[in-house]
């Protein structure tokens, strides 16, 4: 099978840079991206690394179509990892030397997924020999119930390591962006000069508006002869941090096989906005049971593997868990993160968030908060609730914090991509 060339191009090159000609460094490269069955069209041979980063190679996408999910072609050439934890330890050794990390994570993934390599985590030395990602970390959750205790603390270090990385990432960008959008969202009516929005005292006093005459005709050539301004009879201004909770946000997280990622960022993003005095936080997550995880917020970690990821979905009933601990509507944002495949009673999953919306709860409904780009989500209960006003579009957890602070202020959502709204 041939490989793309975006699975050669993006390793590092650690290797003296060839010195050879022009066509025969391209070559050479034709050779690396279309695997071992193109040698004799190329002309070209592999010597040193270039031979050892192709075997790494031919050891994951070599083989042609009769791969079997173990490794092993049907035809007379074999190519894979076998079933053997010894070979595949060593081929992560060596992909981890010859590829950036980015690269390791992606290749790491498909040999999970091509080659039916999930059994080979559950032990100690594999998991010390992979790269942390987001990916493995789902997978690991997927195979926490089988997973053998001496595996479990190295399984808990992956996944501590994986969650450490993001808070660093992400925190503090979404508490100065959520700190400002709280400070935003209270308003007063008599605030300190420094403290006044303009834009919204403006508008407040549109009605004040006052028709003056204008100045001296001679300064005003093509002037109308009139001129105005707005009497501010009330000041709008924004509001000082205090030490109460100020609004209350909810993730509603689906648990399902498909919201892996999204179950990560969830849980990460959860602790950091735990951590913050002016909210107060709760996260549920939910396939046909619901659980209430938030007595485990201080700690991401504890929080995974709270979770159970596959099983069915029953959004209905985790928006009814939900919707009974609200007790201040109109300071309550609701996040469902769900892809909406509903298995549970949709009229009244779809009654329920219209009912929240009308007491003055924000809705936000995310279809995946990942990198992942564009989910597979349901269409029709993505258009139905778009219908009630919530728009359900993917996002990256680079946005989330805009999200936030946009539905805390109740703003427009910052929508990225029309591609995600049904």
């Amino acid at each position: 099978m041939n490989r793309t060339p975006g699975e050669t191009e993006e390793r590092t090159t650690e290797r003296t840079v060839s010195d050879a000609p022009p066509d025969a460094e391209r070559l050479r490269r034709w050779r690396m991206v279309l695997g071992a069955d193109s040698a004799d069209s190329t002309g070209r041979t592999l010597t040193g690394q270039d031979a050892a980063m192709d075997g790494a190679l031919d050891a994951l996408y070599g083989g042609g179509a009769g791969k079997k999910p173990n490794g092993r072609g049907t035809g007379g050439r074999s190519a894979g990892l076998g079933a053997s934890a010894p070979s595949v330890a060593r081929w992560l050794g060596d992909i981890r030397t010859y590829f950036p990390s980015s690269v390791v994570q992606v290749m790491q993934r498909d040999a999970i997924e091509r080659l039916g390599l999930s059994a080979l985590l559950l032990e100690p030395e594999m998991l010390e020999a992979v790269e942390p990602d987001v990916h493995l970390v789902g997978t690991l959750l997927s195979l926490d119930k089988a997973m053998p205790e001496t595996t479990k603390e190295t399984a808990r270090a992956v996944v501590r390591k994986v969650v450490e990385d993001l808070e660093r990432r992400l925190e503090s960008r979404t508490r100065a962006t959520l700190t400002g959008a709280l400070d935003r969202s209270a308003r007063i009516s008599r605030p300190r000069h420094r403290d006044i929005d303009w834009d919204r005292t403006i508008r407040a006093n549109l009605k004040n508006y006052l028709t003056l005459p204008a100045p001296d005709a001679a300064t005003t050539a093509g002037s109308t002869g009139t001129t105005g301004t707005v009497v501010p009879e009330r000041l709008v201004g924004y509001g000082r941090s205090s030490r109460s909770a100020r609004k209350d946000i909810v993730l509603c997280v689906d648990q399902s096989g498909s919201m892996a990622a999204s179950v990560v960022y969830a849980s990460v993003f959860g602790a950091v906005l735990a951590s913050m005095r002016t909210l107060s936080t709760r996260l549920v997550v939910f396939d046909t049971a619901v659980v209430d995880l938030t007595d485990q917020l201080d700690d991401p970690v504890d929080v995974l593997f709270g979770t159970q990821l596959g099983g069915g979905t029953d959004i209905n009933r985790a928006l009814a868990y939900c919707q009974s601990r609200i007790t201040r509507p109109a300071d309550t944002v609701v996040v469902l993160i769900s892809d909406l495949y509903e298995g549970g009673i949709r009229d009244e999953m779809l009654k329920r968030v219209a009912a929240m919306k009308a007491s003055g709860v924000q809705f936000v409904s995310l279809l995946a908060l990942s990198d992942e780009g564009a989910p597979a989500y349901d269409h029709e209960h993505a258009a139905a609730l778009g219908a009630l006003g919530a728009p359900a579009f993917a996002c990256t957890p680079d946005l989330f914090p805009d999200v936030m602070a946009a539905a805390i202020e109740k703003r427009p959502l910052p929508i990225p991509d029309k591609e995600y709204q049904p």
